[in-house]
């Protein structure tokens, strides 16, 4: 009876010790578990926030942007008005530097609109290009030749890239210098630089007609005479023959094969002048430019050949086929002759600009041929400006 009463009393005790670790376990637990889950929570709401921040951060400055241009106008300044979409800095670029790529270049020039109409008064202008190796020794003499006539021409200068052109703000020349590259003549970067210059001057939608010309070129008409000509033609002025001798078809690649054939095969003189229609294809073109470069190398020159045969094949509908721009080729060679100051005299001029042979012109004959003449050196320069009144009107 004693021993039935001990082994009871032992067994409660066992029950309560049992129970007493059970409560003791689910404390650990449950405090563990609070431990765990601050932990897990601390970590979710650092999480939480850093993305929240980031959000707000973005969120706010954008809303900064727009809020403190509507605030902006309570403050006494009001803000600077910048209309990014301005149809004045698209259609006509004032500043002619930019950090454009040639191939970013080239496709923002080839962009041609398909409506006729333009949506603003445009009085159209003809590009002045000039590809130069420096100085432009007869800047006098354009400078006069385009005097009070701001509104129908533009200048654009190709140039050394460490060429700084020195001029007073008053010269039509002042800030029309482009982003240029190295030249070196003969070479497939001239025809780069042609190009470059072209797609410069077509970014101004106002430009209508344009003209290449280098330091040693001189206008032998006034401006009015010359602007008249040259919008009022129907057709490019883009010499383009079939020369048969070893210095026309004698230059042609075989490897061009079969995209151009040598029937096709054009040469011409570099100085050139077309509408915008054919000065946009040019820049367009990446086939048979990239042909060029591949395969046209001396003694075959891209600025001889390129422009000529892309025009024969696919837009010689478009040009007369002939240049308006005077140079003598008499002494043979290379290079053409090159006047001096005691060369220039009223009946050399006059020569030029009526020389008793007639050309085409709208399809029509006429005896003024040459708007522009080269080679001329810099000692030219002061009897130039003593005849250009009296004998080129300006």
């Amino acid at each position: 009876m004693a021993r039935g009463r001990g082994d009871k009393e032992d067994a409660e005790k066992y029950t309560g010790l049992l129970k007493l670790v059970q409560v003791l376990s689910f404390l650990v637990v449950f405090v563990a578990g609070i431990i765990i889950g601050l932990a897990t929570s601390a970590h979710i709401n650092t999480y939480f926030s850093s993305q929240a921040q980031l959000f707000s951060t973005s969120t706010v400055t954008s809303f900064q942007v727009s809020s403190n241009k509507a605030n902006c106008n309570q403050t006494q300044a009001p803000c600077p008005e910048i209309d990014y979409l301005s149809m004045d800095a698209f259609i006509h670029p004032m500043n002619l530097t930019h950090k454009l790529s040639d191939d970013e270049l080239f496709w923002r020039a080839s962009m041609m609109p398909y409506k006729k109409e333009y949506p603003f008064p445009r009085v159209p202008k003809v590009a002045f290009m000039f590809l130069t190796r420096g100085p432009l020794p007869f800047m006098p003499l354009w400078e006069r030749f385009f005097k009070d006539h701001e509104i129908f021409f533009s200048i654009y200068l190709h140039t050394p890239p460490d060429y700084y052109l020195n001029v007073s703000t008053s010269s039509p020349f002042y800030g029309r210098q482009i982003p240029s590259q190295r030249v070196e003549w003969g070479s497939f970067l001239l025809a780069d630089a042609e190009r470059r210059l072209l797609a410069n001057a077509l970014l101004d939608f106002s430009n209508e007609r344009f003209i290449l010309l280098s330091e040693s070129c001189i206008p032998v008409y006034n401006f009015p005479t010359v602007y008249k000509y040259l919008i009022g033609s129907t057709y490019s002025f883009v010499e383009s023959y079939d020369d048969p001798t070893r210095y026309g078809r004698g230059r042609y690649n075989r490897k061009m094969l079969p995209h151009i054939k040598l029937y096709q095969w054009r040469k011409g003189s570099q100085w050139f002048e077309m509408q915008r229609s054919v000065a946009t294809y040019i820049v367009s073109d990446t086939k048979y430019y990239n042909l060029f470069k591949k395969y046209c190398k001396p003694a075959c020159y891209p600025d001889e050949h390129y422009i000529p045969t892309y025009l024969n094949m696919f837009h010689g509908s478009l040009n007369a086929n002939r240049t308006i721009t005077w140079v003598d080729w008499s002494m043979g060679g290379p290079h053409p002759a090159k006047y001096e100051g005691v060369n220039v005299t009223e009946g050399f001029i006059q020569s030029i600009r009526n020389n008793g042979t007639l050309c085409s012109y709208n399809d029509e004959l006429t005896s003024v041929c040459y708007l522009f003449a080269r080679k001329f050196a810099p000692s030219a320069l002061e009897p130039l400006l003593n005849l250009s009144s009296t004998v080129m009107n300006f």
